[in-house]
């Protein structure tokens, strides 16, 4: 089934939102990332930062000036939660690598069959640096890619071995596409949500790494 980009995200941010618990203080990366925080239920009283030194972010801020004085790490105007902080990035990164941080959500280019992440650069592209990336898959206790699942081209983004520079080893717990939720085990990819808009087969094709199929597959809990 063919979906907007915008449908994908939507999908993907959903999704992740559910593993969201209370009490939790999640990190949540640039682009599809921070669109998790839209998502949250009300009851739910978990803590956002944000890496540019926000501790209580809350959803988009759709009503804000054009030069807004409150953003995500990603420059997005957000709004912020009852007892929100300001810090500066020293402070930002001393949470980080600290281990205060229960999860962290990021995008990625490529996740592999081993866990591995790459999402920091393509070969022969600008990138500005390396981001917080790094600091966020080995300071964080869980690491959740949220992703589409396959490239612009139709290349899948779920492979048996990355092929581009990595930026951490064997630090995925769980990947969210559109299609499916997989978690990251020693054994190797667990498929153990898929969305019902899409067959097994679907997502086996689509996929560029050999997956374990849960006894229990249980549909898409968007």
């Amino acid at each position: 089934m063919e979906l907007t980009k915008e449908q994908c995200r939507e999908i993907i941010a959903k999704r992740v939102a559910k593993e969201v618990h209370e009490g939790d203080v999640i990190t949540l990366g640039i682009g599809l990332p921070t669109e998790v925080a839209n998502y949250i239920p009300h009851d739910i009283h978990a803590i956002f930062q944000s890496e540019n030194g926000l501790l209580g972010v809350g959803h988009r801020d759709f009503s804000a000036p054009e030069k807004p004085l409150v953003t995500n790490a990603g420059g997005i105007p957000v709004t912020t939660k009852k007892g929100a902080a300001y810090f500066d990035t020293n402070m930002s990164f001393t949470i980080i690598r600290g281990g205060h941080v229960d999860a962290t959500v990021l995008g990625a280019l490529q996740v592999d069959s081993f866990g591995n992440l790459a999402n920091w650069m393509i070969p022969g592209a600008f990138v500005p640096g390396m981001g917080g990336a790094m600091d966020l898959v080995v300071g964080a206790k869980k690491v959740i890619i949220a992703m589409e699942h396959t490239t612009n081209k139709g290349e899948p983004r779920i492979v048996e071995k990355c092929t581009i520079p990595l930026t951490a080893e064997a630090e995925v717990d769980m990947i969210v596409t559109e299609r499916c939720v997989i978690e990251a085990t020693p054994e190797g990819l667990l498929l153990t949500e898929i969305n019902p808009l899409f067959s097994l087969d679907d997502v086996i094709a689509s996929t560029g790494a050999n997956l374990i199929i849960a006894d229990n597959l249980k549909e898409f809990a968007a």
